[in-house]
């Protein structure tokens, strides 16, 4: 890479377009040095949708499922040969060690390569059939059936700054295959590995003209130029998803908007479990603490311990922690980076300190680590921080706030019943996981907790060592939370393709809806 910043620039109306002056640095969050700029100040957002709608949609339709998937393992190919620059990227930018980078980048890939495989069996096909044919009336000719048919408009992506590409991938993986053209905005402060990796695809020439956008920079009038038509999908605080959700045109339009927000998501110990199973809980719950810094949604913020079990529970994270090295992520020794910006370091700092007006830190805090070698008024770091409640029902701010960093709070419970009501007030999460050996608890976990969850991970000895993990999401399985997590639903396999259709019924003669089956693939 150059010393010089470079000037990312948008991809939009079939051509690369840069905007006018400055709207944000792009900093390394180890030494503070500025690696690029990023501005969409004076760009034609209606034009870009426009384009999308009339250039890429028309093509993705034109195109089956399998070659749709065919496509979207094109675009993984092109990933593959060029990810050493990825990691480079992501290291510099993102603040990234090795392994979080690779989450990140071979997660997207990962992500594509699932859909490219999920697409191919669906063959000729370009509608979905959901449910079988149901007569309507006396006459045995009149039925209906339920399609599944692609919108007309765009898939505008608003990511994260946690995964540029992972976020960016999973989900135009699914769009791309349901055959609508994408619109992604990465968050700005990361935008270097999403726009190298578009750049990529666009220069390989894998994707229909018009298929694949991108806008680096502030989303400008972005929200103003959407029709009901277009689908949104936004992963990021549910202060802003609150910002889209009440939009004048998003509520004038009916623009579908789909949210992954906040999340407090828990880790649960059951009573009376094993060594393997208490072992297995304490290994997680540090590897969710510290990999990406603690900078995923779906990353345990609350750990919950049979309160005779706290104090064990406590040690044996501390212990954990203490092996966790901090430093510049291009040291192979090094096992935790800074969090990906100043403003960013300072959020979990405030966070932090909500938590210990109720809770005691055991370790870390809301200060900067000193590091050998490293400028704290320069850098980004979070120290790993665990703090720890008396009484999980008396405090409020653990089950309230999101630390998004490197920082859990241990919260004791008395029983079984207090346990879950208290894994229950997050007001809705993404995942939580259970650590036991008795299946008759994690029965009772399941009706208990899934009303308010997205996923449950549940976790005994005997997988202890085969499980993805708690904080990894998979394409075979549902992504997305109720409440305040923002009651959204991405990825969950062949499921992910309604965000990106229209369910309709269709009433006709039976000769009619037979010829309509056999250009669809039955969802059942």
């Amino acid at each position: 890479m150059s010393d010089a910043p470079q000037a990312l620039e948008s991809y939009l109306s079939g051509a690369w377009r840069r905007g006018e002056g400055v709207e944000t640095e792009l900093v390394d969050p180890v030494h503070g040095t500025v690696l690029a700029t990023a501005s969409a100040r004076g760009l034609d957002l209606k034009a870009a949708l426009d384009h999308a709608r009339n250039k890429g949609g028309p093509a993705l339709r034109a195109l089956t499922f399998a070659e749709r998937a065919k496509l979207l393992g094109a675009i993984a190919d092109v990933l593959v040969a060029n990810r050493a620059k990825y990691e480079a990227i992501a290291i510099a930018n993102s603040g990234n060690t090795r392994i979080d980078a690779a989450i990140d980048i071979d997660g997207g890939i990962g992500t594509l390569k699932y859909y490219a495989r999920l697409g191919a069996p669906l063959g000729d096909a370009t509608f979905l059939l959901d449910d079988k044919p149901v007569r309507l009336a006396k006459a045995e000719n009149f039925q209906a059936i339920h399609l599944l048919a692609p919108r007309h408009g765009v898939a505008v992506h608003i990511n994260a700054f946690n995964f540029p590409s992972w976020g960016l991938w999973e989900k135009a993986a699914v769009a791309l295959l349901a055959g609508v053209p994408v619109l992604a905005k990465p968050a700005s402060s990361t935008a270097m590995l999403t726009h190298e990796m578009v750049r990529d695809v666009i220069a390989a020439n894998v994707v229909p003209e018009g298929a694949l956008s991108l806008l680096c920079g502030g989303a400008g009038d972005l929200l103003d130029k959407v029709t009901g038509e277009d689908v949104i999908a936004f992963t990021g605080s549910s202060e802003t998803a609150g910002r889209i959700l009440r939009h004048p045109n998003i509520l004038a339009r009916g623009v579908h908007v789909n949210i992954e927000a906040d999340s407090v998501n828990a880790a649960l110990l059951s009573p009376g479990a094993s060594d393997g199973a208490f072992d297995a809980f304490i290994k997680e719950v540090g590897r969710e603490m510290t990999v990406k810094a603690g900078q995923k949604c779906t990353a345990i913020r609350r750990v919950f311990a049979p309160a005779e079990r706290a104090d064990a529970v406590a040690e044996a994270l501390l212990a954990r922690l203490k092996k966790t090295t901090l430093g510049d992520p291009r040291n192979e020794s090094v096992r935790m980076g800074p969090v990906v910006t100043r403003a960013q370091q300072a959020a979990a700092f405030d966070g932090i300190g909500k938590i210990a007006k109720e809770a005691e830190i055991l370790t870390g805090g809301a200060s900067a680590p000193a590091i050998d070698g490293i400028d704290p008024s320069k850098s980004a770091f979070v120290a790993p921080t665990l703090m720890r409640v008396a009484d999980g029902t008396s405090a409020n701010a653990v089950h309230d706030t999101e630390v998004f960093g490197p920082a859990a709070t241990i919260i004791p419970y008395k029983t079984e019943a207090e346990a879950f009501a208290l894994v229950a007030r997050g007001g809705g999460s993404l995942v939580a996981s259970v650590y036991g050996d008795d299946r008759s608890f994690f029965a009772r976990a399941v009706a208990a907790l899934g009303a308010s969850h997205g996923r449950l991970l549940m976790v005994e000895p005997s997988i202890a060592d085969a499980h993805t993990g708690h904080g990894i999401v998979m394409p075979q399985c549902h992504h997305g939370g109720p409440g305040r997590a923002g009651n959204g639903e991405e990825l969950g396999g062949l499921h992910g393709l309604r965000l990106y259709h229209q369910r309709l019924a269709v009433q006709g003669s039976t000769d009619l809806l037979t010829e309509l089956q056999a250009k669809a693939y039955a969802l059942h």
